[in-house]
């Protein structure tokens, strides 16, 4: 029963996390275009310089421009990411996905929190492009808040598969992930490239191909150092 509560609310949070789209564009490109701000707004904050240094060595950066939480003693948060590896030739183009939980227990309040998730292994690259990987089991993640630094020490934060950089607004202190499921949307990819690609195809091989993601793609540039 308490499952069937907690996935009930994930399910609806979903929706709530879309927001209205804007005349002729699509969800997808909604995402992208919101995902995009986000790495400008976050990464280019003066308090962010141990987020760009970690942006120099990573492997591939998974964006969740509006992750909502909210909860009246059950409790759930979620939102649409989306995920981009970075290559030889630069940075590809994104897939999509999906974050979601729920609990169970005393809490009150709304939150909307900003995420980016720097992926510093191949470890850590192989478990987001799983089709479903939750956090605090399939890699290690560091969770840091711009200007506050990391969790523990940096040398453990190096240490760490995946550092997520978060920012956040509302009634809940700080943010809190682990246990949170990121699923790949294998439907969105499809709608977004126009054909059927799986998330690997798109983040390792750069096979998907939309010039609405060029954006994206020069700022990660930019703050990645080429």
């Amino acid at each position: 029963m308490k499952r069937l509560l907690m996935a009930a609310l994930v399910a609806l949070l979903l929706p709530f996390a879309a927001q209205a789209q804007s005349d002729g564009q699509s969800d997808q490109q909604t995402l992208v275009d919101r995902a995009t701000l986000t790495v400008q707004e976050m990464l280019g904050d003066k308090n962010a310089s141990e987020a760009r240094n970690l942006m120099r060595k990573s492997k591939g950066v998974m964006v969740c421009p509006r992750i909502f939480k909210a909860g009246f003693i059950l409790g759930g948060q979620g939102g649409g990411c989306i995920m981009a590896g970075r290559t030889r030739n630069g940075w590809t183009n994104p897939a999509f996905y999906g974050l979601g939980s729920g609990s169970i227990g005393f809490q009150i309040g709304i939150q909307d929190a900003q995420i980016i998730f720097i992926v510093l292994t191949e470890k850590g690259l192989q478990a987001l492009l799983d089709s479903q990987f939750k956090i605090g089991a399939d890699a290690s993640v560091a969770v840091a808040t711009i200007g506050a630094g990391v969790s523990g020490s940096t040398t453990a934060a190096l240490n760490a598969d995946i550092v997520a950089f978060a920012t956040t607004r509302g009634l809940f202190a700080g943010v809190s992930i682990d246990g949170s499921l990121i699923s790949s949307r294998s439907d969105w990819n499809q709608a977004y490239y126009n054909r059927a690609l799986a998330a690997q195809q798109i983040v390792l091989s750069n096979e998907g191909n939309n010039p609405g993601a060029d954006p994206l793609r020069e700022v990660l540039s930019r703050y990645s150092g080429g």
